[in-house]
């Protein structure tokens, strides 16, 4: 492990004692795992101590664990440019749970969490302008949750007779709604090779 990673681990474990559920190395970056509620005192604390000076907000994404109770991860990757140190927070929620929007810390949030609104439908409280980003307005769903269907929920088309773009229910048969094998594909097609597998099965 690298030992000013490790400084830095030990540093931040005494400091936020108590206000987090986790700190680890993996990957060679350092990992906070932690609640909404003392998400903005500790990125404050982690952009303004002198030493961690993580100015810089590179990124916010979340992961969907659907068959948690916590179904949410948000995930902020932030930057020390004086120490060239970077650090990922993991912030647990659930389906229903608003997260503390990071604006008034760091501005570049804003559309980092309209984003993250728009794929996954959680709420950020207190942003400036909370709407989507990335999909239409008429947008239905956040489709990058797990149980978002493959199709969507409607379709787009422009209408010559209308002379505008509408909004219609998605028609086209989906059988990959519902997974029935471990992949999608898997009972689609025979490939070269399967009925080796078949046959050691049988025989097993």
């Amino acid at each position: 492990m690298d030992e000013a990673l490790k400084e830095l681990r030990d540093y931040i474990s005494d400091a936020l004692a108590g206000k987090v559920e986790a700190i680890e190395v993996a990957y060679d970056e350092l990992m906070v795992t932690l609640r909404p509620d003392v998400l903005i005192a500790i990125l404050n604390y982690l952009r303004d101590d002198q030493n961690c000076q993580f100015k810089q907000i590179c990124d916010i994404t979340a992961v969907d664990y659907p068959q948690r109770a916590e179904r949410f991860e948000v995930v902020y990757n932030l930057m020390s440019h004086r120490y060239n140190q970077r650090i990922r927070l993991k912030v647990l929620c659930d389906e229903d749970e608003a997260v503390p929007s990071a604006t008034g810390l760091f501005p570049g949030a804003n559309w980092f969490e309209r984003e993250v609104w728009d794929m996954y439908g959680i709420p950020f409280s207190d942003h400036p302008d909370l709407r989507r980003m990335l999909s239409d307005y008429g947008f239905e769903g956040h489709p990058l949750r797990k149980d978002f269907p493959l199709t969507g929920y409607v379709e787009v088309r422009y209408d010559e007779e209308l002379k505008r773009v509408v909004y219609e229910p998605v028609k086209l048969v989906q059988d990959f709604r519902s997974f029935e094998f471990e992949s999608p594909w898997e009972g689609m097609l025979q490939l070269p090779g399967d009925e080796k597998a078949e046959s050691a099965e049988e025989a097993g």
